[in-house]
């Protein structure tokens, strides 16, 4: 019964101190004698080490509580602060509604006035940023910004520049000023340059007008200039010194020359209109070169047909004088034989005073032909756009209809000219036949009078 006690609380010892780690190696149990006296002292150590621990738990304890203490008092000072800095905000907001409610009744009506004069200080940067003086003075426009941006009240300093930058923009407006400045030429390049600026209005520098950019507030030599007459003109203006001289001023302020940029030239206009437009203006060409062609020889005809009129001897030269050889060639035969002959050899000279009429009537009549068929390609072109990229951006759609178009005035063009031009080829070639039925229609009369020449 005793081994089972045994038994039972060394079980017990073990499973109660599993935890417990020995330093030395356990020694050997020879008997139960031995073994008790080794779970005596186990719990002997053991109690050691728990009154140890007990000891430093509770010296852990007093410095935790002390900790503790410590911030529960810098808590309460903290607390104590806050509830002074909370009434002190609160003293400091009523006092400066108080104040807010002095100023608007001392301001009054001056509050609406620094209101316009942000608004006015606005608009007036908005002015000068876009001016073409400010390519002179690039300084004016950055203070304005910042007076039409800031809340404060403004100074008397403040004020006073803002009447500063508009007696200055109303004084250079009427100035006709010359200044050394940084240009941008066409290529790409920045040159300096003497620029003259007429007021706000236009600026040029040897000739060259400029155009002023208020993103970077430079300014740019147009990249397609005004003809040479308008330039010519801004040389002179440039060269003359003293008294008064002719000057091309855009009362736009640089809008109109901006516009001449985008304004196709002639040559530009012709290759809008592509494939038919080259067609229209090649037949126009050789329209009136047959039209050249035929005025000069028929005027060279009519000549020796009038100066043939004038003499009694044929000239095999000229018409008139061929059908007067055959005249005088077959002027024995009878009356009707002679007639016959006399008519054939006009029938053989009226060709060739009619040649090319026919030519030029029917490129007059194709001309418009093909500018009709420009213009249905043009319109082709523009609904295929429009089909593609929808209406939104009306440029997609330029491309055609400024083919619709300049065929059409192609087509014209060369219609109406070439109309006029057969009109009055064909009146010298009827005259000059004319002439040669008269002529022949006297010759038979005469033969029929008296039998002879």
């Amino acid at each position: 019964m005793n081994c089972c006690r045994i038994m039972i609380s060394l079980f017990l010892f073990v499973f109660m101190y599993s935890s417990i780690a020995i330093a030395a190696e356990p020694a050997n149990v020879n008997n139960l004698d031995q073994l008790l006296e080794m779970v005596k002292q186990s719990a002997i150590e053991s109690s050691r080490q728990n009154k140890q621990r007990e000891t430093t738990f509770l010296q852990q304890k007093q410095q935790q509580q002390s900790l503790l203490n410590d911030a529960k008092k810098e808590l309460r000072k903290e607390q104590t602060r806050s509830d002074r800095l909370k009434r002190q905000y609160q003293s400091n907001e009523k006092t400066l509604t108080d104040l807010e409610t002095r100023l608007q009744q001392r301001v009054g009506s001056l509050g609406e006035l620094f209101g316009v004069f942000r608004q006015v200080s606005g608009d007036t940067a908005s002015i000068l940023e876009e001016s073409m003086i400010t390519a002179q003075f690039s300084d004016r426009v950055a203070p304005l910004k910042s007076l039409a941006e800031q809340k404060a009240l403004p100074s008397i300093p403040e004020l006073e520049k803002l009447w500063f930058a508009l007696q200055q923009e109303m004084t250079e407006s009427g100035k006709v000023t010359s200044y050394s400045s940084n240009v941008l030429q066409t290529d790409g390049t920045e040159q300096t340059a003497q620029v003259l600026r007429l007021g706000p209005f236009t600026s040029v520098s040897e000739g060259q007008f400029l155009r002023f950019l208020p993103e970077s507030g430079q300014l740019i030599e147009l990249a397609r200039q005004p003809d040479s007459a308008y330039q010519s003109i801004a040389q002179d203006f440039e060269s003359t010194q003293t008294g008064y001289a002719p000057m091309i001023i855009d009362p736009s302020r640089g809008v109109l020359l901006g516009l001449l940029v985008q304004t196709p030239s002639l040559f530009e206009r012709i290759q809008q209109g592509k494939l038919v437009g080259y067609i229209i203006i090649i037949l126009g060409i050789i329209g009136l070169l047959l039209v050249i062609e035929r005025i000069i020889k028929l005027s060279i005809e009519e000549k020796k047909i009038n100066k043939q009129t004038s003499q009694d001897s044929p000239d095999k030269t000229n018409p008139l004088g061929r059908i007067m050889a055959v005249y005088f060639d077959n002027k024995n035969i009878n009356l009707e034989t002679l007639e016959r002959k006399i008519d054939e050899a006009i029938l053989k000279e009226t060709p060739k005073l009619e040649r090319g009429l026919p030519i030029i009537k029917i490129l007059s009549v194709i001309a418009p032909l093909l500018g009709l068929l420009g213009t249905v390609t043009g319109m082709i072109d523009t609904f295929q756009s429009i089909t593609l990229f929808g209406t939104g951006d009306p440029k997609l759609m330029a491309g055609g209809i400024s083919q619709a178009l300049v065929t059409t005035v192609l087509g014209l063009a060369v219609a109406i000219p070439l109309i006029m031009l057969h009109s009055i080829v064909n009146s010298k070639s009827k005259r000059c036949i004319n002439i040669l039925e008269e002529q022949s229609a006297g010759l038979i009369a005469i033969h029929a009078e008296t039998g002879k020449p």
